[in-house]
C-alpha cells in the first residue's frame, strides 16, 4: 500500500514545506523544521485550513 504522505512531485517537497510555514507564522502557531507532534489537533488543523483557504485564493484569482 502506497502512503498518502508521498508527494505526486517530490520537487515539490520544499516549497510545500515553506508553504506551510508561511501559513503556520500566518495564524500564529510555532512550527518547527521536522517532528511537530506536540501541536493541538486546534493548531494543526489551522495551519492546514489557512493553506487550503489560500490555495483556493490562489485558484480563484487565476481564473480572473
Amino acid at each position: 500500500m502506497k502512503s498518502s504522505n508521498n508527494a505526486v512531485v517530490p520537487q515539490a517537497r520544499d516549497a510545500l514545506d515553506r508553504f506551510k510555514m508561511e501559513a503556520a507564522r500566518e495564524v500564529g502557531v510555532n512550527l518547527k523544521q521536522g517532528y511537530n507532534g506536540d501541536l493541538t489537533s486546534k493548531e494543526a488543523g489551522s495551519v492546514g485550513g489557512q493553506m487550503v483557504k489560500k490555495m483556493i485564493e490562489a485558484y480563484e484569482n487565476g481564473m480572473k
